[in-house]
């Protein structure tokens, strides 16, 4: 099998096959091209997504191995059953992506560093407005204290990034988007790369050729029209 990198075109929206990916650094798949909508539809539809930092060139991934999580492998820790029950939150989705995706680049400059370039951020704006990214919000007072946002296409909410501002709401947040995918009967959330907080809420790796073959099973799903409508989510741990 053919491994090496591709270079793409900014006109031409079309992705090498996943298995050509590079072993080291492992899953480079491509470099260059553009951040339309369109290609990200292309990317995300194949497992592939892009990732680079601000003074790179966009690099496009298909890891050997995909954390993700299924839904009814989602791990509730009692000690987060007992935090919701004192600190009730407010849950919306699409209510307020910009705010979400400027809070999860913000959160990660302040530590070491983000992926969420100048790029990706007016990307993932212009793949909101098509319809394609979405974002859950957690709220408390009135004050956004946490959410995340990612992409949907069919059956699989590949997740991007989130934040909190007070302690727990990433986990709230992951908590509503796991019922509500449940509720519709989607099929998984992809997370991309394995990770030691993820882990502790479920997530496992698969080998690339399982995740690919999962994907593919999930395009039977259609996201039904008020799915993504802004709107508060009610009762949604219950």
């Amino acid at each position: 099998m053919t491994k090496q990198l591709y270079q793409l075109s900014k006109s031409h929206f079309a992705f090498p096959e996943p298995s050509h990916a590079l072993d080291d650094p492992d899953g480079l798949l491509a470099i260059g091209g553009c951040l339309s909508v369109t290609r990200l539809k292309n990317a995300y539809g194949q497992g592939i997504f892009p990732w680079f930092s601000e003074y790179e060139p966009i690099m496009w991934w298909s890891p050997s191995e995909r954390g993700i999580i299924e839904l009814d492998e989602f791990h509730i820790s009692r000690s987060l059953r007992k935090h919701l029950k004192k600190n009730p939150v407010k849950v919306t989705i699409n209510t307020e992506f910009t705010q979400v995706i400027e809070a999860c680049r913000q959160q990660r400059l302040e530590t070491d560093g983000t992926w969420i370039t100048k790029k990706m951020l007016n990307a993932y704006k212009d793949a909101h407005k098509a319809g394609l990214a979405h974002s859950l919000e957690i709220w408390s007072d009135d004050k956004l204290v946490g959410g995340l946002y990612g992409i949907m296409q069919h059956g699989v909410f590949c997740g991007e990034s989130m934040f909190h501002h007070q302690a727990n709401c990433s986990k709230l947040a992951m908590w509503a988007l796991v019922n509500w995918l449940k509720r519709h009967h989607a099929h998984f959330i992809d997370c991309q790369l394995e990770n030691p907080y993820l882990v502790t809420l479920g997530e496992k790796v698969l080998p690339r050729s399982e995740f690919l073959t999962k994907l593919k099973q999930a395009e039977e799903f259609i996201i039904p029209t008020t799915m993504w409508q802004p709107q508060e989510l009610i009762a949604i741990y219950d």
